[in-house]
């Protein structure tokens, strides 16, 4: 009987329903203690992974039979790839459910934040004082403005589309360019990150965290951008380096910012936290019920298809 460990506790009815006859190793309660897992991996022939949920190598190597890993969510920064490469364990991911959630968060940070949604819902319920008035309490319209994508991969093109709706312009910058049916599609300019970060209203941030992306975003990026301009961030913390861009919020070098990610998660900085021209969230990009349950399906799919001997749909090692 073939065995799969999954290391939180993600909805687990999709697992049985695709996994039929395997023995699932499932948490009792939200997750394995470090201990736990190491001696519960012996003779297992899967983990599943979940974003955000580092697997330490010391695990990977306390299973010798670790066939594949299945990481819950798109990025599988939470998995030493180096190391299961040299161990020939095949790692997948799921990122197409998370696709539209992940942008239509996006979309409400870019509103709440320049519709000083957050800052006025606090205000309101907190009873604090509030002088109401026609020129009281303004805030920016995205209508008109331009939106910098950086990482036009799916979620990119995905908050493409919706703000093309609210009647943005888009520019957007990448490794490569994407299709020209894409671009006209969307209605989106590929330009450098310079000029992107230079001309555009809102800056998206959507781009998986690699040695590459890591501080990104730090003070000689922030100079670039409007004072009046807002970062939205629904990739990874630390493609920001979050103490410049608390510097930079503070000092008026942009206007805001809509962060869904942080650098240590889940401590988030007091500056972060006080500053009223910040709208947060707690990593919930991907957090609907139907998602949660989309995701279980298809990490499930990748190790059924594994098993029977063909590539996984979505295998990134």
């Amino acid at each position: 009987m073939n065995k799969v460990l999954i290391m939180l506790a993600v909805p687990r009815q999709q697992f049985e329903e695709i996994l039929p006859g395997w023995e699932i190793i499932y948490p009792e309660d939200e997750s394995f203690t470090r201990e736990e897992l190491i001696d519960k991996v012996a003779d297992v022939d899967a983990i599943v992974t979940v974003y955000g949920n580092k697997l330490s190598n010391d695990v990977i190597d306390a299973a010798p039979g670790l066939k594949i890993i299945a990481n819950f969510g798109a990025g599988y920064d939470n998995i030493d790839m180096e190391h299961v490469t040299r161990k020939g364990i095949v790692v997948t991911n799921s990122p197409d459910p998370v696709t539209e959630p992940t942008a239509e968060l996006a979309m409400g940070l870019m509103i709440g934040t320049a519709r000083r949604m957050g800052e006025m819902n606090n205000i309101l319920k907190n009873k604090e004082e509030l002088k109401w008035g026609v020129m009281r309490n303004l805030s920016t319209t995205l209508v008109g403005k331009q939106l910098g994508i950086i990482g036009m991969g799916a979620i990119g093109k995905a908050l493409a589309r919706r703000a093309v709706a609210s009647g943005m312009s888009v520019v957007y910058h990448n490794r490569n360019k994407v299709s020209a049916d894409d671009e006209k599609r969307l209605n989106a300019r590929y330009v450098s990150q310079k000029e992107l970060l230079k001309t555009s209203d809102v800056v998206s941030l959507n781009m998986p965290l690699t040695a590459q992306t890591k501080g990104l975003i730090g003070k000689e990026q922030f100079q670039l951008m409007k004072p009046e301009a807002f970062l939205i961030n629904t990739a990874r913390g630390p493609v920001v380096d979050e103490q410049a861009l608390v510097l930079a919020l503070q000092n008026g070098v942009i206007a805001g910012a809509g962060l869904d990610v942080f650098d240590n998660e889940p401590t988030i900085p007091d500056a972060l936290r006080e500053m009223p021209n910040v709208f947060l969230m707690p990593h919930l990009g991907t957090a609907t019920h139907e998602t949660r349950g989309e995701m279980s399906a298809l990490v499930a799919e990748n190790i059924k298809a594994f098993f029977e001997g063909k590539v996984p749909p979505n295998q990134v090692s």
